[in-house]
């Protein structure tokens, strides 16, 4: 493992705790005498007009077009390091948590469906439990230290990293209104250059940022999610330069997003999305097919989905077990990959748009915390036994 991938996977708790902080900040905001001022914050429009661009949007949705943009382009930066150097660079390595990946996306979707199939409108939010939250789930993981083995963090990074990706292939190809022709076309040239400049080995940050700017714009305005552009960002920085004295731009920009992403841009983003107003909630809400889609796919079908995809593709010869794991570990974590929260909320405001949706978007983020704590508490406890037991192994 590269230094780089080491420091990214030091045990660091603080962006997880920030995330409960700005969450728990903005719930208790929309329940008390200061909502007004809070949902009047988030509702502030916010115009940015340059000659003939002209883009008008409340604050709320700079943070989730805008600051969630910065957060994907680090997602694009991670997934392309992890493919040319990390834990997905063979097809032997990437193949066990790619499995884990998807069998942790479809199971929780087929339960969500299983739970809504006889509601259309609720349908759309299908993806909402498909998601795990890599700064959360980490964060978690970080709470073992050094008991927790080294192989077990890469595979819960490499998983995470990819499921986000799932999340932006869903985005891309769902979650889209209205497409425009110039936009795209527009969107289309602009990646192209992107990639041009990769293949002639472009070193400065500054002119990916440039035409980065230009195509979040294109995308914006196309009707795909504006998202998609930071991936597509992030893909076309260069790893490495042929000049071995220039320094790895794809690192620099990789570590200079990182702060920003786990102590502001998360952060905001969970403090603009988490202001539930509980003044109507009662128990009985818990017992909604939406909220127990979700809550049922967080809590259960992420664990059944990732060791059950692991164990056929273990047993079939797909992909091998991690060195140091066992299926016991594997179980253990896949619990924590049930913490959705950001990620869910943020494909909740896709799936479900505008304030006629505002009662479903409610009670997507209840079941949303309510999943994404259990899962938090019961992987913590179940991660805690695996580690204690392997001990015990070990000493005998």
């Amino acid at each position: 493992m590269t230094q780089s991938n080491t420091s990214l996977l030091r045990p660091e708790t603080a962006p997880g705790i920030i995330l409960i902080i700005s969450a728990f900040a903005a719930l208790v905001l929309a329940n008390s005498p200061l909502a007004p001022y809070y949902f009047s914050l988030l509702d502030m429009p916010v115009h940015l007009k340059i000659g003939d661009l002209d883009i008008e949007k409340n604050l709320l949705l700079w943070v989730n077009d805008g600051l969630m943009a910065l957060f994907f382009l680090l997602v694009g930066l991670e997934v392309k390091r992890e493919l040319i150097q990390g834990a997905l660079r063979s097809f032997s390595r990437a193949m066990f948590p790619v499995v884990a990946a998807i069998g942790g996306m479809v199971i929780p979707v087929l339960m969500f469906v299983l739970f809504n199939h006889n509601n259309p409108d609720v349908l759309a939010g299908w993806a909402i439990p498909s998601a795990t939250d890599i700064a959360f789930t980490l964060g978690v993981l970080a709470l073992f230290g050094r008991r927790a083995p080294a192989n077990l963090k890469v595979f819960l990074l490499a998983l995470a990293v990819i499921d986000d990706l799932g999340a932006v292939v869903i985005i891309a190809v769902f979650f889209n209104s209205d497409l425009s022709v110039f936009s795209l076309t527009l969107a289309v040239f602009a990646s192209a250059l992107l990639f041009y400049m990769n293949a002639k080995n472009v070193s400065r940050l500054t002119a990916y940022l440039l035409v980065g700017a230009i195509l979040w714009v294109a995308v914006l305005k196309s009707g795909v999610h504006a998202t998609v552009a930071g991936v597509i960002v992030g893909f076309s920085i260069p790893l490495r330069v042929r000049e071995h004295k220039v320094r790895s731009p794809l690192r620099d920009l990789e570590h200079g997003i990182h702060p920003w992403s786990s102590f502001a841009i998360l952060p905001l983003f969970a403090f603009a999305n988490s202001g539930v107003p509980l003044a109507n909630f009662s128990m009985g809400m818990v017992f909604e097919p939406l909220v127990l889609g979700i809550a049922v796919g967080l809590l259960v079908g992420k664990p059944l989905g990732i060791t059950l995809a692991c164990y056929l593709a273990v047993k079939a010869g797909i992909a091998n077990m991690p060195h140091g794991l066992t299926f016991h570990h594997v179980f253990a974590s896949s619990i924590l990959c049930g913490i959705g929260f950001t990620m869910s909320i943020f494909i909740t405001t896709l799936a479900f748009p505008g304030t006629e949706n505002q009662g479903l978007v409610d009670l997507s983020r209840i079941a949303i915390f309510i999943g994404s704590i259990l899962a938090a508490l019961l992987g913590y406890f179940a991660l805690t036994r695996t580690l204690k037991l392997e001990h015990r192994m070990d000493k005998k």
